[in-house]
């Protein structure tokens, strides 16, 4: 269980903690997928789909290959309009500056696409995420993704593949949706981030302030 009360975040008390962050409306307040898609005239049917598997009523990787398929024939040259179209949740910034200087781990996996969230990761300094591929021939998304989907169950891999690697006293897991849930189960402490019913259930902690710095609050 995390712990309620709010604590000085030292180094000192607690080295190498492991912190993994979902991405599309958890670390950022955007679903990615959405803002190609209202790039290719889908909008509505894609958020549509993405709401249902973010609720648990749909398969994810069935869901995913559904919305991607959407995207055939945009062209790449959109992935930098959605770029900029990316912004930070509130606090998210901060709270990964601090897990950082406590020297801890930061790291993130996301249902979307490592293509659109690389320079993000840069920025953030973060050097251990995985994210989905999007297929790109001669400069166009085809409509596939390419290697295994990004589901629950590999975001529970993982976490328990740096798990592996840093040995850390203790993980953390931050999502908003039901494709977080066996990520959330297989972290010491899983948080749910103005998440969904699905996620709520099983998480040890529910926050539905819009300001990641409140994670600050149970470490």
């Amino acid at each position: 269980m995390c712990a309620k009360a709010r604590r000085r975040f030292d180094s000192r008390l607690q080295m190498n903690r492991l912190f993994l962050f979902d991405v599309d409306s958890t670390l950022i307040n955007e679903e990615v997928i959405e803002l190609l898609a209202a790039h290719a005239g889908v909008q509505d049917q894609v958020a549509e789909i993405t709401s249902r598997a973010m609720a648990g009523e749909l398969d994810f990787e069935s869901s995913l290959r559904e919305r991607v398929g959407l995207l055939k024939g945009l062209s790449t040259n959109v992935i930098a309009e959605v770029q900029k179209k990316i912004t930070l949740t509130n606090g998210a910034a901060e709270l990964i500056s601090t897990i950082q200087k406590a020297g801890d781990i930061a790291a993130v996996v996301s249902g979307g696409f490592d293509e659109v969230i690389t320079p993000l990761m840069s920025d953030l300094g973060i050097t251990n995420f995985r994210a989905n591929q999007l297929e790109i021939i001669d400069g166009t998304i085809t409509g596939q993704v390419t290697g295994k989907v990004v589901d629950r169950a590999t975001k529970a891999k993982y976490l328990l593949e740096l798990k592996d690697k840093y040995s850390p006293g203790k993980t953390f897991a931050i999502g908003d949706g039901a494709n977080d849930i066996d990520m959330i189960n297989a972290a010491d402490c899983g948080i749910a981030f103005c998440a969904k019913p699905a996620l709520n259930e099983v998480a040890d902690v529910i926050i539905s302030q819009r300001d990641l710095r409140e994670v600050l609050n149970y470490l």
